[in-house]
């Protein structure tokens, strides 16, 4: 009986994976756009970084989004405008 192939379904984010935090993630996915923009990374590689980068994007976003609801929670419901005065 032949055994089955390994699937080329993309691999679920590992803890491991897992930026330490929202700086970390972003310093290298500026990395990663460097590489991609850099336009010399063989199509299996381009793949796979941008599927990091997309990885890196969600974590980023979810970040911003969980300091965005404390920040309300702190405010009261209301995000107010940001002062920068």
């Amino acid at each position: 009986m032949p055994t089955p192939s390994p699937s080329r379904a993309p691999r679920a984010a590992t803890p491991s994976d897992a930026p330490a935090s929202y700086e970390a993630a972003l310093e290298e996915l500026e990395q990663l756009v460097a590489q991609l923009d850099a336009g010399q990374l063989p199509l299996d590689q381009l793949l796979t970084r941008y599927q990091r980068g997309a990885e890196l994007l969600a974590f980023c976003r979810s970040r911003l989004e969980d300091v965005e609801n404390q920040i309300k929670v702190l405010e009261g419901g209301t995000l107010k405008p940001w002062d920068s005065a």
